[in-house]
């Protein structure tokens, strides 16, 4: 099993500097609901744990992971669906969750290829850290033992938003005294 060398993040009591707590969306989609809600839960109850502010923005599958995320990072979700997000304004940083399950075809690589590439190029344009915790798995069962649900070995969607909150709170992370730069999309 991967999660047996997997790092211990301890991300409690981390925040943005001067008090104010992280924000945080957790970007998840909808296929496969019982295992997205196990990851849902567990990012949540980890970003709980550590004083940040967060939100849940659904979208329909992992393929669309990437625009979202990049719309929570710059403001642009608020802007165009304020109904479903609170006015906590952008996001510094995402925990992006999905469910791929090997079928008989090779669509599961293309999934698999444009929300991994998407997720890091997000990252990497914005400067904000995307926690990966999109499962991509041969099996319904591979998928739950990593969903964080009873029984599941691991809880990948806590890992994923653990990932987020080291990331930001890295020495450096931030200009003194300024917050998080200003994002050009």
């Amino acid at each position: 099993m991967a999660g047996s060398g997997a790092p211990s993040l301890d991300a409690s009591g981390l925040s943005a500097g001067g008090g104010k707590p992280w924000r945080i969306a957790v970007v998840a989609s909808l296929w496969h609901s019982e295992i997205m809600d196990g990851l849902v839960g567990g990012a949540v109850r980890a970003l709980d744990a550590s004083g940040a502010e967060s939100w849940v923005v659904r979208v329909p599958g992992a393929f669309e992971l990437p625009l979202a995320a990049k719309w929570c990072l710059g403001g642009l979700y608020e802007t165009l669906f304020p109904e479903h997000m609170p006015n906590l304004g952008r996001a510094h940083g995402v925990v992006a969750l999905g469910v791929v399950i090997r079928g008989g075809t090779p669509h599961f690589e293309y999934v698999c290829q444009a929300a991994t590439s998407g997720l890091a190029q997000v990252a990497l344009d914005t400067g904000h850290p995307v926690g990966f915790g999109v499962l991509t798995c041969d099996s319904e069962a591979e998928a739950r033992d990593r969903a964080g649900l009873p029984g599941s070995h691991e809880d990948k969607g806590a890992e994923a938003a653990q990932a987020v909150l080291a990331m930001l709170n890295l020495p450096g992370s931030q200009p003194p005294g300024t917050g998080w730069p200003d994002l050009v999309i």
